[in-house]
């Protein structure tokens, strides 16, 4: 087998590249925004990008262009998550299109049905196959009362990430955790933040004033699906320890989800947005002070690094974007994981000090600014082109592409 670091050309750039996922922008979540922009970054760099998804609806139609194509497949919802789609089992028809139309690798972004057969199909027709590791999946099972599944959910994790020459994640941390639990060829590919959207200057008064906030007010956001695996209540627990020392502060929820009802009915003195997205949603974050993330499930967690970029004092648990980011007391502060008091403590102590919430949110800024996105996508298109480079694709050192901090 011809080792990593002499591959063959054969394979040269633009690469054609088979892309799977069971979520997709306008949908709003982590995957579907971080595979947009892999698709807008990789088309950036000419490869020519085939995407796989589920239907979202039935006026959903393919947008082709000049270096992008869409093959839409039926789908039907996700329990716990209505507003999204799974894919059905799909090998024939895998096979019959890239039979025709091979490409040079087929990266699968989601786990389901249609992720298998995507995973399936290639396998059998010996085309290189790497996967990203987006969700937390065993780990969301206990909130929804199904705890039970979480040990053969990971199994079957496990074994569907290891039929793959590689599996992608964003942190060193999660690499560890995997290749503990035996996933097999596991590299870090970081994530970026469009440090241009999310920007302090998108501050809005009239938005802090329609919150019933004054420019001294201090103002803490979450951004988030409001669901039970984002552990909100220990957001709300914070935001009352704020209003012990600042009975003027005000939290504001931005997002939309299951839990969101019942929130809002047992806390009317917290602020709710709905979802909101693009430059509405830019003008949310930057309109805050503080921000408060305290979920535990996370592979990553793009809304870390949005707070960030927007110029926000970010308290979040130790582990994932956080621990990866974040140095605490410089520019955000980190609780240790699943330190609901310590979180609370955080909180509590930097809600009335308004010097302290000025210099994190500045270095918070400017730790932001080096996330480029551009940086991320030479990553990403090195880990393709190795591995559509090399014929016989499997065994890919698991560091020959250095973690980034």
């Amino acid at each position: 087998m011809r080792a990593m670091n002499t591959p063959d050309n054969s394979v040269q750039a633009p690469l054609h590249v088979a892309l799977v996922t069971e979520t997709y922008l306008p949908e709003v979540n982590g995957v579907a925004i971080t595979i947009g922009r892999m698709v807008e970054g990789l088309i950036g760099r000419g490869h020519h990008i085939h995407l796989i998804r589920p239907r979202q609806h039935k006026q959903d139609a393919p947008q082709p262009s000049s270096l992008f194509e869409e093959t839409l497949f039926a789908g039907m919802p996700i329990p716990g998550y209505p507003e999204l789609k799974t894919g059905f089992p799909a090998k024939a028809r895998l096979l019959r299109l890239w039979q025709r139309q091979r490409p040079d690798i087929v990266h699968i972004a989601t786990e389901g049905a249609l992720g298998w057969s995507a995973c399936s199909a290639a396998r059998k027709l010996g085309i290189p196959v790497s996967t990203d590791f987006h969700t937390n999946f065993h780990n969301y099972s206990k909130h929804y009362g199904v705890g039970w599944l979480s040990k053969p959910v990971a199994a079957y994790l496990r074994h569907f990430h290891n039929r793959a020459d590689c599996t992608l994640v964003p942190t060193v941390d999660l690499q560890q955790e995997l290749s503990c639990a035996k996933y097999r060829d596991v590299l870090v590919v970081s994530r970026g933040v469009d440090a241009k959207l999310f920007h302090p200057e998108k501050r809005s008064g009239e938005l802090r004033r329609a919150w019933g906030a004054t420019d001294e007010t201090p103002v803490a956001i979450v951004v988030s699906r409001i669901a039970a695996e984002k552990n909100l209540p220990v957001a709300i627990q914070a935001f009352e320890q704020m209003r012990a020392s600042r009975p003027d502060a005000k939290l504001v929820m931005v997002g939309d989800g299951p839990a969101r009802a019942a929130l809002q009915k047992r806390h009317p003195q917290v602020i709710f947005t709905g979802m909101r997205t693009g430059e509405d949603l830019a003008a949310h974050y930057a309109s805050g002070d503080i921000f408060l993330y305290p979920s535990l499930t996370e592979t990553y967690g793009n809304v870390t690094v949005e707070a960030m970029a927007s110029g926000l004092a970010t308290i979040a648990y130790d582990y994932a974007a956080a621990r990866q980011h974040i140095r605490h007391e410089k520019n955000g502060l980190l609780a240790a994981f699943d330190d609901a008091a310590a979180f609370t403590a955080q909180a509590a102590g930097l809600v009335d000090d308004a010097a302290r919430i000025g210099r994190l949110r500045v270095q918070a800024r400017q730790t932001a600014e080096l996330l480029a996105w551009d940086h991320i996508m030479t990553q990403m298109e090195a880990v393709l082109l190795r591995l559509a480079r090399t014929k016989e694709a499997c065994h890919v050192q698991a560091d020959f592409l250095p973690a980034t901090d």
